[in-house]
């Protein structure tokens, strides 16, 4: 049985002390970061969780929800604090506007948090073995809603922590959000060891570690086929900075870097360059474009590069990856937006005012959500993700399993030195183990990197500099379970536990 003596003694210190009370949530919420990239310390992950889930324990719902409010404040503070740099320092927007989206931001990802603490509370209802079933069903339940609703933000889910972990063998078969649910589980398996005793324990800890046992176990499977053949594949990055990167002075220079970067690489079936890695619109640049036509025919091989368009027609413009092959040319149209960077959910009057504050405030357009698969020369189907698209790792399942090889452009440079593109960077390797496909990524200043079909690194450019890098990369064919399934299997599975629970506490009453 729990020893509810220790339990008591633990709660009526946080409640005799709200502000140490506060602090100690806000603390660990920020220590959450570090279990993710650059730094990595994925077994951090389910022990950091555990104050949060101990308050859900043994906290009425309303003191739960207010201690994860301060969890999720520090660790959606600590975790995207490079919005900053991306508004305020490259995007140029006055400071008190940065903060306060930034802000903003955070206290709405806080706020996903603290329902997670309202419901664990409320359905556990103090019962330590109803934790193993309640705590992963309503945190990931919360976790896959903030990653759609209103546009969505999946960043830091905690499934991503894991991609280095043995945890990292579920991913082929139940994603990133099964992930997370076994991550929760060992964390609330840990707290039950702390709390019960004698052969209770024993049992707790068996749930703690057997989904690591297994995960280390699937690893080596292989769920998906390499064909026969292999693609000799160029990335080029430009390492041109971002407040030099629309300069008139640097525009030249740019596309002279870009295509003799490119007739260097003779023997290579495919170069891909970064998101926008042409400053200009697509129909400025039709002579270039016209250049770039004759050497790929004088060269045989795909060029991939992403550049804005535009429809002069519908005066819409798109974020776009465009591929040329020495007489045809496709293009795929970003899908998924970046809102206040992109595009601006705001009301007409608001627009208005930023337009007299001089502030951005145009829209791109999104491209249509299915769109046909871009072909290489060589016969393979490719999948585009332009930037965070690969955020939304389900919105790229109608590709597969056609696609042999996914593409990810990026333009990185808007977050500066901080730890974004190493979080991106890790999203990415994600997906390429959720599909078993290569990952090619290029982005402006970094990390552009080759990744392997186990989200394995294989080789990454060094940041802040101009690089090219070749590697022989091999189509797959096939699919894994996740990809014949989706999220749905798991999301479902937690919404009958979530639904089942709040009608027998009703039934209870």
């Amino acid at each position: 049985m729990p020893d509810i003596r220790k339990l008591d003694q633990v709660r009526r210190f946080f409640d005799s002390r709200p502000r140490v009370s506060q602090l100690f949530f806000f603390v660990f919420g920020m220590l959450l970061t570090l279990a993710f990239a650059p730094f990595g310390l994925y077994f951090l992950m389910p022990v950091f969780l555990l104050p949060a889930l101990f308050t859900c324990l043994n906290s009425p719902p309303r003191v739960a929800a207010k201690q994860l409010f301060w969890f999720g404040t520090g660790w959606f503070l600590s975790g995207t604090y490079w919005l900053y740099i991306s508004i305020h320092v490259f995007g140029q927007a006055p400071l008190w506007v940065a903060i306060l989206i930034m802000v903003c931001l955070v206290l709405i990802m806080a706020a996903y948090c603290s329902a997670a603490g309202w419901m664990i509370s409320r359905l556990v209802k103090g019962d330590t073995w109803r934790m193993l079933i309640i705590a992963p069903a309503a945190w990931v339940s919360i976790e896959w809603l903030r990653g759609w609703f209103l546009s969505g933000f999946p960043w830091l889910a905690v499934g991503y922590s894991q991609i280095d972990s043995p945890l990292s063998g579920w991913v082929p078969l139940i994603g990133i959000y099964g992930t997370s649910v076994l991550t929760v589980l060992s964390s609330a398996a840990l707290l039950v060891v702390m709390i019960v005793s004698g052969r209770q324990r024993w049992l707790a800890a068996g749930i703690v570690v057997l989904p690591w046992i297994i995960g280390a176990a699937l690893q080596p499977v292989q769920w998906t086929q390499a064909t026969d053949q292999s693609l000799r594949t160029t990335i080029v990055q430009g390492g041109v900075s971002q407040d030099r990167k629309w300069s008139r002075e640097q525009f030249q220079p740019t596309l002279d870097l870009y295509r003799n970067a490119t007739l260097k690489h003779r023997q290579s079936d495919l170069v891909v360059w970064p998101e926008v890695a042409i400053p200009a619109v697509l129909d400025q640049v039709e002579n270039y474009l016209g250049v770039l036509q004759s050497d790929l025919r004088v060269q045989p091989k795909t060029l991939l590069f992403g550049i804005l368009e535009r429809n002069l027609a519908s005066q819409k413009t798109y974020n776009s990856v465009v591929m040329l092959d020495g007489h045809d040319r496709q293009i795929y149209r970003k899908r998924h937006l970046v809102p206040f960077g992109e595009f601006f959910p705001v009301p007409d009057f608001v627009r208005r005012w930023m337009r007299l504050m001089s502030l951005p405030s145009s829209d791109l357009s999104a491209g249509d959500d299915e769109q046909p698969l871009l072909e290489s020369l060589s016969g393979n189907k490719l999948a585009v993700a332009i930037c965070y698209e690969d955020a939304y790792g389900a919105e790229q399942l109608y590709a597969l399993p056609e696609a042999t090889v996914l593409i990810n452009v990026s333009n990185d440079a808007w977050f500066g030195d901080s730890i974004a593109p190493h979080q991106h960077l890790e999203i990415a390797r994600m997906r390429a183990l959720e599909a078993g496909r290569y990952v090619v990524r290029a982005t402006n200043t970094g990390l552009s990197a080759f990744i392997g079909p186990k989200g394995e690194l294989l080789d990454i450019a060094p940041q802040f500099e101009s690089a090219t890098m070749t590697m022989d990369v091999i189509p797959y064919t096939g699919s894994t379970p996740y990809v014949r399934t989706g999220n749905w299997p798991v999301i479902s599975l937690l919404f009958v536990i979530l639904v089942w629970f709040a009608w027998r506490t009703r039934q209870q009453r």
